[in-house]
């Protein structure tokens, strides 16, 4: 005998089928069998699931057999659609600003020697600085901030040539200073213009900068959280900084990376209620989070740090949200919802189309589930009308 039966949403093939009632005899009178309809699929007269529900109906063709209106169609109905399916994928995130960066000493009193003195300046917590502030100071010898991609890695003063030194040349004459031209050469013009710079922040006049002198970031900084107090020996680690920007950060598992593509559009679940559309900013390299649970078979884990930023105008407090990622998506398919799919007992799925006053059995093949819908192609076009569970 075969056996069809209607899939649950998000729960797969499941069995669901529901016995026919059967006709009671009236009162007074002898007990009678009655027929019910049969039915042949594929060319072999035996059992079928006929209307919503996954209702089993019995083959008997015989003489005398009596049409059960109780069989005679699926109790609900849903139609075919063509539209975009996409599947999403929510994890979890902080909204405050963006991922924390360490920043540290490189050198005492700028020799660039890369270690030693006293911490003797900090900022506040929550400080914004930009090109040209003060980021802190050791032995009284600030180090200032400077916007570009390529960290200060060498001293530069006079016949220095590179990308460095432009860099250097452009904050120079963002920062106001003139008599030099912006090129990848440092000049006696240049050093003159380091000079009245250094001048200006009351600072030995050298003519030169080095590591100790400057920190380069992509912009400007929000002061996050100090990592040593004024008086503390400087180190690699004085401070760490965020952007200025709200920003949400995200530790996607490794196995999700492909989630996650700069410039792509995700949508935020803030903190206390309401939505709100994000980009995707930045997507970090992986690292490795450590387990402190102290729970048995715990294990570190590695993660993708990714930075998303809410649309301008978005009011939200800091906190927990849910960042909602496209993880697929089939444009201009035809669908169906998932409850209409049929287990076929020769294996795959199949929906039962309904056409007039009668309905048939039609093999599908399934794609992208989602939404509580399924891409399907088979023998179905755009507007048909298949069977649901009642």
């Amino acid at each position: 005998m075969s056996r069809r039966r209607h899939v649950a949403p998000g729960d797969g093939p499941r069995s669901a089928e529901v016995n026919a009632p059967a006709d009671a005899a009236p009162a007074g009178a002898a007990p009678r069998r009655r027929r019910r309809r049969g039915a042949i699929v594929g060319g072999v007269a035996g059992a079928v699931v006929i209307g919503a529900g996954a209702v089993l109906v019995l083959g008997g063709f015989g003489r005398g057999a009596e049409p059960d209106p109780a069989a005679s169609g699926p109790g609900a109905t849903a139609t075919v659609t063509r539209q975009t399916l996409v599947e999403r994928s929510t994890v979890k995130g902080v909204l405050g600003y963006g991922e924390a960066v360490v920043q540290g000493h490189q050198g005492a009193g700028g020799d660039g020697g890369g270690g030693g003195g006293t911490v003797t300046w900090l900022p506040g917590v929550g400080d914004v600085v930009d090109r040209g502030g003060v980021l802190f100071k050791v032995d009284e010898h600030p180090t200032v901030l400077l916007l570009g991609s390529l960290p200060m890695y060498r001293d530069l003063g006079v016949d220095a040539e590179g990308d460095d030194v432009r860099q250097l040349e452009e904050n120079l004459a963002a920062l106001g200073y003139t008599g030099f031209t912006v090129d990848a050469k440092f000049t006696a013009a240049t050093a003159k213009a380091v000079e009245k710079w250094q001048k200006d922040r009351g600072l030995e006049k050298t003519g030169s900068v080095g590591p100790a002198d400057v920190l380069v970031v992509p912009g400007p900084v929000r002061v996050d959280a100090l990592k040593v107090r004024v008086g503390a020996p400087a180190a690699a680690e004085i401070l760490t900084t965020t952007g200025v920007d709200r920003a949400i950060s995200v530790d996607l598992d490794l196995a999700d990376r492909d989630l996650a593509v700069e410039g792509g559009a995700v949508s935020v679940a803030l903190p206390g209620g309401g939505s709100a559309d994000g980009v995707i900013t930045a997507v970090g390299s992986p690292k490795i989070v450590k387990d402190e649970s102290g729970m048995p078979g715990a294990s570190d884990t590695t993660v993708v740090p990714v930075t998303v930023t809410l649309a301008d105008g978005t009011e939200a407090d800091a906190g927990s949200v849910k960042v909602t990622f496209v993880a697929d998506e089939r444009p201009d398919v035809l669908t169906v919802p998932v409850a209409a799919l049929l287990a076929l007992a020769e294996g795959g799925y199949g929906v039962e189309v309904v056409e007039g006053g009668s309905t048939r059995i039609v093999a599908v093949t399934t794609g992208l589930f989602a939404d509580g819908n399924v891409e399907v192609t088979g023998d179905l076009a755009e507007g048909d009308v298949v069977g649901m569970p009642s």
